[in-house]
C-alpha cells in the first residue's frame, strides 16, 4: 500500500462492500463512460472496469502514475481505461472526449476539494449525467437538507446543488473503512438527473428563462445574514413575498428551490 499524502487529501477506501455500493448507487453498466478523480491505488477503478465501464481517471500524484499504468496495462491497451496525469481542477471534461450528459462522475474525492469539484462539474457546459461521490458526512447532510413536519431547512450549498440535480444520501461510511483512518465519518452521496433545466423555460423552446448568475446572486445575498428574516435581508415587499408564497417571517434556510427561483425572477436588482 502506498503511503498517502496528507497534502492531497488521500485516504484509501479499503472496504470492498462500500465499493460495490458506490457502483450500485451509480447504476454502473457495461460501456458506461465514467470519469474517476484520484484513483489512488485503483480499488474503485478495478471495480468499475470489472463491470465493463469505460473509465477515464485523472490522478495528480506523480508517485502513482507508473504503478497505475502497470496495474491496468491490459485495460489501457484495449482502450477500456485512460489514465490522465494531471489536476482535475485544470482539466475540462470536454478535453477528455466526454460529452454533456453522457458520462458519470464516480470518485472518492479529496474532501478539501468538494466545493470546487461540485461547482466545476455542475456549472459546466459538459455536465455528467450523475455523480456518486465519497464526501464528508456532515457535508452530505447539508447538501441533502432536512425537513421536519413544519419546517424546511436548506443551506446555500444544498440549494446550489439542487438547482442542477437531485441529491440523495446513500449511506454513512464509518472512518474505519479508510487507511489511514480520517478524523471524520464519510458518506456516499448521489446527485442524479443533472442538467440545467431549472434555468430553462421549456415552453419557450429551450431559451434561458433565468440566468444562473442572477439566481446565485439572489441566493448568496439571501444567505449573507441567514439569521435575519428574509424580508428585511433582501428588502422584499409584501407583494413579492405573496407572489412567491413565502411567509413574512421566513429565513433563507426555510425557502424551497422553487421559492428561490421565484424571488430571483421577481427581484430587479441585487446589491
Amino acid at each position: 500500500m502506498f503511503p498517502t499524502k496528507k497534502s492531497l487529501g488521500q485516504n484509501w477506501l479499503t472496504n470492498p462492500t462500500i465499493v460495490a455500493e458506490i457502483l450500485k448507487a451509480g447504476e454502473v453498466r457495461p460501456l458506461d463512460r465514467v470519469l474517476e478523480i484520484g484513483p489512488g491505488e485503483g480499488t474503485l477503478t478495478t471495480a468499475l472496469l470489472g463491470v465493463g465501464a469505460k473509465v477515464i481517471a485523472v490522478e495528480k500524484d506523480d508517485r502513482l502514475i507508473d504503478f497505475l499504468n502497470d496495474k491496468f496495462a491490459k485495460e489501457i491497451g484495449s482502450g477500456q481505461f485512460t489514465l490522465i496525469h494531471g489536476d482535475i481542477l485544470e482539466v475540462l471534461p470536454g478535453d477528455l472526449g466526454l460529452k454533456n450528459g453522457e458520462y458519470k462522475l464516480i470518485a472518492n474525492i479529496p474532501y478539501y476539494l468538494t466545493g470546487q469539484i461540485l461547482r466545476n462539474f455542475l456549472e459546466s457546459n459538459c455536465q455528467p449525467a450523475s455523480m456518486v461521490l465519497m464526501v464528508q458526512k456532515e457535508v452530505a447532510e447539508r447538501i441533502v437538507g432536512s425537513r421536519t413536519p413544519n419546517k424546511l431547512k436548506e443551506s446555500i450549498l444544498s440549494i446550489s446543488v439542487k438547482a442542477y440535480g437531485e441529491p440523495k444520501y446513500v449511506r454513512t461510511v464509518a472512518r474505519g473503512n479508510f487507511q489511514p483512518v480520517p478524523n471524520v465519518d464519510s458518506a456516499v452521496l448521489l446527485i442524479d438527473n443533472i442538467s440545467k433545466d431549472f434555468f430553462t423555460h421549456q415552453k419557450s423552446g429551450g431559451q434561458a428563462d433565468l440566468s444562473e448568475n442572477r439566481f446565485f446572486e439572489v441566493v448568496k445575498k439571501g444567505f449573507s445574514a441567514k439569521r435575519k428574516m428574509l424580508k428585511g435581508n433582501l428588502s422584499l415587499s409584501d407583494e413579492t413575498l405573496a407572489i412567491c408564497d413565502i411567509p413574512v417571517k421566513a429565513r433563507a434556510e426555510n425557502l424551497s428551490l422553487e421559492q428561490w427561483r421565484c424571488l430571483a425572477k421577481q427581484m430587479k436588482n441585487v446589491k
